[in-house]
């Protein structure tokens, strides 16, 4: 398999433009779009990921961002995962591939307290992408009934300057206002967030379709100078 001559067959240059735009200081991008990399993921997901993720060097956005996907989509059990979240999440250095890999652990849903168990290791960690990583995994699946007071308390308790950390934990924090108001709302009543991470968390709730107008202005009104 020459995974890299098939991904520079698939390349667009515009596309390529694009996207290096809104992922800043990632420089090796070769201008996939993400159906295709999901596509060949559960390609190789599905012929032989074992052998793939032992033995493939990623060196370009686009190889990453498929090794990461194959983690998620090929049937393995939960400690043959995290075997290979060990190698692929200190090596991720963007927003999209960070998200988009999150997104794609579904597995998460049937080992909800064994991966909570795994993020530990991350949440603590002063590295920005794997500190995001912790953040969207928690937004992606735990702002449930049973665990959004332990999503909460941990990103009450996550102090960052980095931008990335900062934007994910104000993207969860909207999220979770979708899903559970009440909750939320207290916990912008009460909090230790930084006044830059605070104010984003109500910009992306002003933002959000599924907020209505007078609580959009209540919000505003919220804000910290």
């Amino acid at each position: 398999m020459n995974l890299r001559k098939e991904l520079e067959q698939l390349a667009d240059e515009e596309y390529r433009e694009f996207h290096s735009g809104l992922c800043p200081n990632v420089n090796n991008i070769i201008g996939v779009r993400l159906p295709k990399l999901r596509e060949i993921a559960k390609r190789i997901a599905k012929e032989n990921p074992i052998e793939f993720l032992d033995t493939y060097n990623y060196e370009y956005y686009e190889e990453k961002m498929i090794y990461g996907l194959v983690i998620g989509y090929m049937k393995s059990s939960f400690e043959e995962r995290i075997k290979y979240l060990d190698k692929f999440i200190p090596d991720i250095d963007n927003w999209a591939i960070c998200d988009c890999c999150c997104s794609t652990y579904k597995f998460t849903n049937k080992n909800l307290e064994a991966m909570l168990q795994y993020l530990q290791k991350y949440i603590h960690s002063e590295k920005e992408f794997e500190l995001r990583f912790a953040c969207i995994m928690l937004m992606d699946y735990y702002l449930t009934d049973e665990y959004i007071d332990t999503v909460f308390k941990i990103y009450n308790n996550i102090v960052s300057d980095k931008y990335y950390v900062q934007m994910g934990l104000a993207w969860g924090i909207s999220v979770a206002f979708v899903k559970n108001e009440e909750k939320t709302r207290e916990f912008l009543k009460h909090n230790n967030l930084d006044n830059f991470t605070y104010n984003k968390s109500l910009q992306k709730i002003i933002e959000s379709n599924r907020v209505g107008k007078e609580v959009k202005d209540e919000m505003r009104k919220m804000k910290r100078k």
